[in-house]
C-alpha cells in the first residue's frame, strides 16, 4: 500500500506511475486521499487544542471548589461537558477521515519501477534479450497432459468428476513424486536453518489485508462466506501473518521459516490454450512448477542449465528452498548455471560472475563479490540500491538511486568497454565513469 508520505512527497510522480499502469482515475484517487488526510490533520489539530482547553478548565474546577466558588465551578463543569461532546464529534470526524483514507489507499496499486515499459497486456511486452536455441521435438510430440495420462501420473478427468476443472488427481508414481518432492524441499530448508511451520490453509480477513491479497485480489480467492474465511493462495499469507501487528527486535532478525501448504486460486477469467494440463490450477502447492522444472532438467543429465527467472513468483520460504537446492546440485553435479533474475541478492547467492544487462546490452561484468563491493556503472548502482536490507534501521535510511540515461550525452560521448580493475569490465562513456 502506498504511504501518505510517499504521496505528499511526490504526488505527480505517483500519479504518473499509476497512469503508466493504466489505473483509471489516478489523479482523482490521489486527490481524494489528500483531501481526507488534510481533513484528518485539521481535525486532529482542533481536537488537540480542545483537549488542552478541557484539561486547563478541569484544573480550574478543583481550585474553584477549594475556594468555595461553587457556582463558578458548576459553570466550568458545564463548559467542560460541552467541550467533551464537541471532542467526541471531532474524534468521530477524524476517525471517519482516517478510515476513508485507508479505504481509498487499499484500492490504489503500487507504482511500477520506472524501467518497466508501458503496456496493456502481454502483446506489449518488450523482448530484452534472446539466446540459446530451442530443442527440436520428436515427430508428433505429446503435450504433458497426454503424457501424464499415458503413464498414469495425473488423471485430469477424474479431477473434473470429483471437483471440477483445475483440480487434478495425482495417481501412482505421480502422487509418490509429489510427496517425495514436498519432503525433499522441507528437509533441504531445515538443513539450511529454516524452522518448519505447518500453518492453516484458511485465513481471516485481517490476514488477507496484511499481505495485500485483499481487497483487490478478493475475486481470485475462495471465500467461505458463513465464517468469513479465505482459502490461502500461497503459504506466504499465513506464515507472514504470524508476525502481523508485532514489533520484532532487530537482534532476532533474520527470521527464517518454511512451510508446505495446499494453495487455492479461482483463476477467474482464465481461458484458452494456457489452461490445459498443469496450467492455471485451482489447487496446487507452493513452488510446484519449479520443482517439476528442476526434475525434468536433471533427467537429461545436463552440464549447463539456463534458469530464467526461476524464483520470481515464489514466496520467500519456497524461494530459499529452490536456491539452496540449486546451490547444492551445482556443487554435487558440477553444473554451470546461466541464472537470469531481477533479484540481485539471489544472483549473488548462486553466481560466481554477474553480468548486468539493460535493454539487451551488458553494461557491467565482474565477479559477484567484486560487483557488490565496487559497482561502477550508474545503472548497476541503481539496481543495488533497490536490494532490501534485512535490518530495519538501515532499511529505513536506504538511499534509492535512479538511473536516468538522458543525463549522459551518448551522442557526443559514446560508451566503450573499459576494464576498471582486473576482471571487472564496464560499458560506459566518460561521464558515467566519472560519476562512479
Amino acid at each position: 500500500m502506498l504511504t501518505i508520505k510517499q504521496i505528499t512527497d511526490d504526488k505527480e510522480g505517483v500519479i504518473k506511475g499509476l497512469e503508466k499502469k493504466h489505473f483509471a482515475g489516478a489523479r482523482e484517487a490521489i486527490d481524494a486521499v489528500l483531501r481526507q488526510n488534510d481533513l484528518r490533520r485539521e481535525t486532529q489539530g482542533k481536537l488537540d487544542t480542545l483537549l488542552q482547553a478541557m484539561n486547563a478548565k478541569s484544573k480550574e474546577i478543583g481550585a474553584l471548589m477549594r475556594e468555595g466558588k461553587r457556582e463558578e465551578a458548576e459553570a466550568a463543569k458545564a463548559e467542560v461537558a460541552a467541550k467533551k461532546e464537541e471532542s467526541k464529534k471531532l474524534d468521530g470526524i477524524m476517525s471517519a477521515a482516517a478510515d476513508e483514507m485507508k479505504r481509498i489507499l487499499l484500492t490504489i496499486p503500487n507504482v511500477p519501477y520506472q524501467e518497466v515499459p508501458e503496456g496493456k497486456d502481454s502483446n506489449d511486452n518488450v523482448v530484452e534479450k534472446m539466446g540459446g536455441s530451442e530443442k527440436p521435438l520428436p515427430q508428433n510430440p505429446l503435450p504433458h497432459w497426454e503424457l501424464a495420462k499415458k503413464y498414469g501420473l495425473i488423471d485430469f478427468d477424474l479431477g473434473v468428476k470429483i471437483s471440477g476443472a483445475g483440480f487434478p488427481v495425482y495417481t501412482g508414481k505421480g502422487a509418490r513424486l509429489q510427496r517425495a518432492l514436498i519432503n525433499f524441499f522441507l528437509d533441504e530448508a531445515t538443513k539450511a536453518g529454516y524452522r518448519e511451520v505447518q500453518p492453516p490453509t484458511v485465513v481471516n480477513e485481517d490476514s488477507g489485508y496484511g499481505t495485500g491479497q485483499l481487497p483487490d485480489k478478493e475475486g481470485q480467492m475462495y471465500h467461505c462466506e458463513v465464517d468469513n474465511l479465505y482459502l490461502i493462495p500461497t503459504a506466504e499469507v499465513p506464515v507472514t501473518n504470524i508476525y502481523r501487528d508485532e514489533i520484532l527486535k532487530e537482534e532476532d532478525l533474520p527470521i527464517k521459516n518454511c512451510a508446505y501448504t495446499e494453495c487455492f486460486r479461482r483463476e477467474a477469467g482464465s481461458y484458452g490454450k494456457d489452461v490445459r494440463g498443469l496450467n492455471r490450477l485451482h489447487e496446487f502447492s507452493g513452488g510446484q512448477q519449479q520443482r517439476i522444472g528442476i526434475a525434468r532438467a536433471l533427467i537429461l543429465n545436463p552440464s549447463l542449465i539456463i534458469a530464467d527467472e526461476p524464483i520470481s513468483a515464489l514466496d520467500v520460504s519456497v524461494r530459499a528452498q529452490v536456491l539452496n537446492l540449486l546451490a547444492r546440485l551445482q556443487k554435487e553435479r558440477e553444473l554451470t548455471y546461466l541464472f537470469i533474475a531481477h533479484d540481485l541478492s539471489s544472483v549473488r547467492f548462486i553466481c560466481d560472475r554477474i553480468a548486468v544487462v539493460r535493454k539487451g546490452r551488458i553494461l557491467e561484468l565482474a565477479r559477484s563479490e567484486q560487483l557488490f563491493a565496487n559497482p561502477v556503472h550508474p545503472y548497476t548502482k541503481a539496481l543495488l540500491s533497490a536490494v532490501p536490507i534485512p535490518y530495519p534501521v538501515d532499511e529505513r535510511n536506504r538511499n534509492l538511486l535512479v538511473y536516468n540515461p538522458s543525463e549522459y550525452n551518448y551522442d557526443g560521448d559514446s560508451p566503450v568497454w573499459t576494464e576498471v580493475e582486473p576482471g571487472h569490465f564496464v560499458y560506459a562513456n566518460r561521464a558515467e565513469l566519472q560519476a562512479c
